[in-house]
């Protein structure tokens, strides 16, 4: 997977028209930002820098993406009986 992901005009574009693109998209960037936290909390534990800022945002985007894709899943294939 590579480390970042560039997200063209034309991507943004076929998201809003395409519930499952945007989906696709979404997963995909929710698990870019995932790794990157690893990566991030990895090289903390090993170098014993503070860069928990960085970390308590990323996690902050990444329960917002995860509810995002929450919703979406919801939208698409419609509520779930409780």
């Amino acid at each position: 997977m590579p480390e970042f992901a560039v997200v063209t005009e034309d991507d943004l574009a076929r998201a809003r028209r395409d519930p499952a693109y945007r989906q696709q998209l979404l997963a995909q960037n929710l698990d870019l930002l995932l790794a990157a936290l690893n990566k991030l909390r990895r090289a903390n534990a090993a170098s014993g820098s503070a860069n928990a800022g960085q970390i308590r945002e990323g996690v902050q985007l990444a329960v917002r993406l995860a509810d995002i894709l929450h919703k979406l899943a919801e939208q698409i294939s419609g509520p779930r009986a409780a």
